[in-house]
């Protein structure tokens, strides 16, 4: 019996009528030949193993690496705990720990513990070159990159999910160790087939908040692994994370405000009635796309939904408060996110502070990020491309302006404040405006124990 990798798979051939089939291979007709996908590589060879099943393994396609320099820094306790507990369930699962909290750390004490050819998945280009900076410093030699124009592959390499998606048909035997950073992406419809190509046997998946909108987290289990160790912000509060507090104030619409979002959600709301359209059911906002799309009703309805949110999101009292927080804020760092770009502009030209947006080039962005760390600047206005990924460890002040109803997000946004440093402490903002959508809005997304 012979193993192979073929795009994405496990190809088995030279195969007897004696020989011992693991329950994990399929017979393909047209190749006439069995098959596995590529991430049951370790769960097959375990099967092999235990049957004394005898096999050539010409699949994987990884190197066993010299032991990395002892790190100088000391693992926090909750580090070795989720380790140890990751280790325990067979090399193979997600750790969850708040933004702030040393997963990346983590990830290069898995990878010191099982040294093989090591792949970092990352959602951002942004993050790719954090992970190939920290990874430089602390492994030395060459660091492969694969995406946004390179395509360097190394023993140890980081790739975007995008990139991953596209190569590992032809990657996928070349690691026997995978990491996933903000593993919450891989269970979309594209990304995890960059888990089901490749065989690596040892995964590890990062997260604050695996749960997803759509419940597909409980995929991670066959993708990466069940999850094996959890801590969120409130269990290290105060000692590992900063501690914080929370100020959510609500403002009112002005009389011709209201009168103006009255009109456009009843229109909008009508719409939905008339076509029984329900947003809270999976296919809801689809429907209204379709059906708004197909009459200049529909186009006045989506007209209207887009008006009666801007209006919640652009309270005239909400710019009045963020006046007053920049002149309370004056010596700290503060970050103002957005639901949307125009808010993000509106808020950048009225108070003269930086904005950040998927507009903004990356070496501009950069510069902006630099320019917050060292003093320069005392704020910066973002919509919602620094939720994730970007590393803020100076800011102490967060305002929610606007967001969506995502618990993931909300938590995310806190996170971007609470790194440790001597003497923190955090302040976030949550701006909401009264008797309108986005009170529920707030409701919903503070549905974490961070929150309450």
């Amino acid at each position: 019996m012979r193993l192979g990798y073929q795009a994405g798979t496990i190809v088995v051939t030279e195969v007897t009528e004696a020989d011992f089939l693991p329950h994990v291979l399929q017979w393909d007709e047209r190749s006439r030949c069995h098959r596995a996908r590529a991430c049951d590589y370790a769960s097959l060879v375990l099967q092999l193993l235990r049957n004394k099943q005898p096999f050539v393994d010409d699949a994987r396609n990884y190197e066993e690496l010299s032991a990395p320099a002892e790190d100088p820094r000391t693992p926090r306790p909750y580090q070795e705990e989720a380790l140890a507990a990751w280790i325990k369930t067979g090399r193979r699962g997600v750790v969850v720990l708040p933004t702030g909290a040393g997963k990346t750390h983590l990830a290069t004490m898995a990878m010191a513990d099982r040294p093989r050819s090591t792949l970092i998945v990352a959602p951002t280009l942004d993050l790719v070159r954090q992970w190939h900076d920290l990874l430089e410093a602390r492994f030395g030699g060459p660091i492969g990159i694969v995406g946004g124009g390179d395509h360097r592959v190394e023993p140890i390499t980081v790739t975007t999910y995008d990139s991953a998606y596209l190569h590992m048909d032809h990657l996928g035997s070349r690691f026997g160790l995978v990491v996933f950073d903000e593993v919450h992406h891989l269970p979309s419809e594209a990304y995890r087939h960059a888990a089901t190509s490749c065989l690596a046997p040892f995964r590890l998946g990062l997260t604050a908040t695996p749960e997803r909108t759509d419940g597909r987290e409980a995929t991670l289990v066959d993708l990466v692994g069940p999850i094996v160790y959890r801590k969120d912000i409130v269990d290290i509060r105060g000692e590992f994370l900063a501690d914080y507090d929370i100020d959510r104030r609500f403002f009112e619409l002005t009389p011709d405000e209201r009168d103006a979002y009255d009109e456009e959600r009843a229109l909008y709301i009508g719409f939905l009635r008339a076509h029984a359209i329900s947003l809270a059911s999976p296919d809801g906002w689809g429907r209204f796309l379709a059906e708004s799309s197909r009459t200049k009703e529909g186009r006045r309805a989506f007209q209207a939904f887009r008006a009666q949110r801007a209006l919640a999101f652009a309270a005239s009292e909400k710019f009045a408060f963020i006046d007053q927080l920049f002149v309370e804020h004056a010596n700290d760092r503060m970050l103002l996110f957005t639901q949307d770009n125009a808010t993000a502009y509106r808020i950048s030209e009225r108070c003269l502070a930086p904005v950040i947006t998927h507009r903004t080039r990356p070496s501009e962005r950069i510069s902006i990020l630099r320019g917050l760390a060292e003093g320069r600047y005392g704020a910066i206005v973002t919509s919602r491309v620094l939720n994730e990924g970007v590393d803020v460890p100076d800011a102490n002040v967060a305002v929610i302006v606007s967001g969506s109803g995502s618990v993931r997000e909300h938590v995310q946004r806190l996170g971007r404040i609470l790194r440790k440093r001597e003497g923190k402490h955090a302040r976030l903002y949550e701006l909401v405006t009264a008797e309108t959508s986005e009170a529920r809005t707030s409701d919903r997304r503070r549905e974490h124990s961070a929150y309450r």
